[in-house]
């Protein structure tokens, strides 16, 4: 330990090698925080989460029939039989599947109509695979879409990997409000164009029903009385025609209810050669009816077809009407495709006669945007949700426990020291522990095929680094400060000393930490804390023993002198190391 001694005083012994230590130490720090905005480490809530299932979603245009969507979904089962990791699939026609852990604010379980569709796929265990199931899902996306999208136009197909974390509607989701839903629709399609166009976002979708017409069979009352039929009679007839109903119920033994019998004209029989008005009065005229004097009444003839526009979706949050547009992040974080998206929105809106506003302040809703119609004069507001939402609050809740612990710890070490100066210089030390935590990211980003974020588990690793950090620069302080008191030695021998004798309970310390976190650092979703733990312990030993040294050398609350005077012959003075 003499060497580090050595060296800790030749640096505090200039004023230029102290400065020297300080600049570098700031520029580590600056170009660490840089790596986040520039990319080179990227900022996610929770990584991707390797699991044995993921779900694929149909939704062909509204108004698709059954065999439509059974079209697409079996074009996408098709392709997942080929994989070898993939076990076996459930496909729900018309349906949503069993709620599963994504699909509890998906909407999964209110799906019924025929043009929606859902595959469960259950794959090999994650134990005895190399491919991880997001990698497989951003392999597999380009593929099915670009296959099967084509057979209906305007169908939309997403595959959905299971949460690592609190699950939410999609990873981006812009909530389009106002009161005029046509310019509404507008506006979400002309969002959903914005993201759709922004790399490495997918899965776009706008969460609102088509506008379409439709036909409605309303019975004349009067045309019925005159043909000797009854209302009743030909409301059957079409329930049965074009859905099927139950005829009669069936007794068993091994049922506690009635067991419904029901009946149903073939599918061939009640499909439509063409989606036309002609088509479906040639099949109204295609049925008839027996009335009370034996003779066959055509349908059409006591049935009126009346047009009519269908009733979509109505969607309201806080008493707003509000259109969803969501979309999935292809293996990459939220941050920076709702960055690039919004800045182009800001620039589409504009060109499109909107005036664009900024969310005023810093808040978890600083990203979004209002609009005001420069012609009408009407407000519009894209918000920002899902799991881009999460993020920032999380960010937030886990910024404010940082920094309630910065001011905790500082608070006692005022009561402890009676010095603001040594309070600050321990609290310095423990902050700049996160340049190792940056930088750990970057390094395991390298040497890892996938993309290894900085999440939130890295921040609970750094707010935990604080109270190692903190022990480490308090162990130098007391022990520095017992020499120059008891011992009279001049303060930067002392503080050279010190972190020399220290240097071995502070890296024994930090082997430990290590070793232990060395088990997090390899997990999908806790590797994130190990890394933190890892890097930033690594960090903090070299800050502890050579830049906390150089602070606490011109720090006034180390040199007693002249408070309470003593005078003692050095050369007296043995110190066991």
């Amino acid at each position: 330990m003499h060497k580090l001694e050595n060296l800790v005083y030749w640096i505090l012994e200039s004023k230029s090698r102290k400065f020297l230590v300080i600049v570098l130490t700031l520029v580590a720090l600056a170009l660490s925080i840089l790596m986040i905005p520039t990319g080179l480490v990227k900022a996610r809530m929770l990584p991707g989460k390797s699991a044995n299932t993921f779900s694929v979603y149909v939704d062909t245009p509204t108004g698709s029939s059954k065999e439509q969507t059974k079209e697409v979904s079996e074009c996408v089962v098709d392709i997942l039989k080929k994989e070898k990791n993939v076990i076996n699939m459930e496909q729900y026609i018309g349906e949503g599947i069993p709620l599963d852990y994504a699909g509890l604010v998906k909407g999964s379980g209110m799906k019924n109509s025929e043009n929606v569709a859902e595959i469960a796929v259950n794959l090999t265990d994650k134990h005895d695979r190399e491919e991880k199931s997001f990698s497989m899902v951003g392999r597999l996306r380009p593929k099915i879409k670009s296959s099967c999208e084509k057979l209906v136009k305007g169908t939309v197909i997403k595959l959905i990997e299971q949460p690592a974390g609190p699950p939410t509607l999609s990873s981006i989701v812009v909530e389009v409000t106002g009161d005029n839903l046509k310019e509404l629709r507008y506006l979400s399609k002309e969002t959903a164009k914005v993201l759709s166009q922004t790399k490495k976002v997918v899965d776009v979708d706008i969460m609102s029903d088509d506008l379409f017409k439709k036909y409605e069979l309303v019975p004349n009352k009067d045309k019925i009385a005159r043909s000797g039929l009854s209302v009743e009679q030909v409301n059957k007839i079409l329930y049965l025609a074009f859905q099927g109903m139950a005829i009669a119920h069936k007794n068993s033994k091994n049922e506690a209810g009635q067991i419904q019998i029901y009946l149903s004209l073939d599918p061939k029989t009640k499909k439509f050669d063409k989606k036309s008005l002609e088509a479906l009065k040639s099949k109204m005229a295609s049925m008839n009816l027996m009335n009370k004097r034996g003779m066959l009444v055509p349908v059409n003839e006591v049935v009126d077809i009346k047009e009519v526009q269908n009733t979509p979706m109505i969607m309201h949050k806080d008493l707003n009407r509000m259109i969803n547009v969501i979309a999935e992040t292809d293996n990459e974080s939220q941050v920076y495709p709702l960055l690039k998206a919004r800045a182009a929105m800001i620039k589409h809106f504009k060109k499109l006669g909107y005036k664009v506003e900024k969310e005023p302040g810093i808040s978890t809703y600083m990203f979004d945007l209002h609009l005001t119609n420069k012609k009408t004069g009407e407000k519009f507001l894209l918000r920002w949700d899902g799991e881009m939402k999460v993020t920032l609050d999380t960010f937030r809740d886990l910024g404010a426990a940082f920094i309630g612990a910065l001011v905790l710890i500082f608070l006692l070490l005022v009561i402890y020291y009676k010095s603001f100066s040594l309070s600050a210089i321990v609290l310095a030390g423990s902050f700049l522990s996160i340049i190792g935590v940056i930088v750990g990211h970057w390094v395991a980003n390298l040497v890892t095929t996938d993309t290894f974020f900085l999440t939130a588990t890295s921040l609970i690793g750094f707010i935990a680094l604080m109270g190692i950090s903190s022990r480490n620069s308090l162990l130098l302080i007391d022990f520095a400060k017992s020499l120059i008191e008891a011992k009279g030695m001049e303060r930067r021998r002392a503080i050279a000393l010190s972190s020399a004798t220290r240097a071995k309970p502070i890296a024994l310390t930090a082997v430990a930490i290590i070793l232990g976190s060395a088990l997090l650092a390899s997990d999908p979703v806790f590797g994130g804390l190990g890394v933190a733990l890892i890097s930033g312990t690594v960090a903090a030993v070299f800050v502890s023993l050579i830049f906390v040294p150089v602070l606490l050398d011109g720090a006034k609350a180390m040199d007693k002198d002249d408070e309470n005077p003593i005078h003692h012959d050095t050369n007296d003075i043995s110190i066991t190391r």
